[in-house]
């Protein structure tokens, strides 16, 4: 199973099945999809994964939020596309704010 993937220039996720293509984009790709600071020491963070998180259960998870810091400290979602862990941020920032 090939649980490896890099994103086009429209973040689409794209399986790849060549380890060091995989690797050399990784290294040099802006992987970040949002990164919110809600006060001193409590952010929240999106990115790109790279790997499908779903373990077979599903269709892949490729993109993880979060929390470090505060009450949510260690709070974690993941999602499929770009534009679920684009609501999926907003949706965990307005939860942090809530629980400050």
């Amino acid at each position: 199973m090939n649980d490896k993937y890099i994103l086009d220039e429209n973040h689409n996720p794209i399986l790849c099945n060549d380890l060091l293509k995989w690797a050399e984009w990784l290294e040099k790709a802006d992987r970040r999809v949002d990164k919110t600071t809600i006060t001193e020491g409590v952010e929240v963070s999106t990115v790109f994964l790279g790997l499908d998180h779903s373990f077979g259960e599903g269709k892949p998870l490729l993109f993880e939020t979060m929390v470090f810091g505060g009450k949510s400290d260690g709070g974690m979602d993941r999602y499929a596309t770009w534009d679920e862990a684009v609501a999926g941020h907003k949706k965990m920032v307005e939860k942090v704010k809530g629980d400050l």
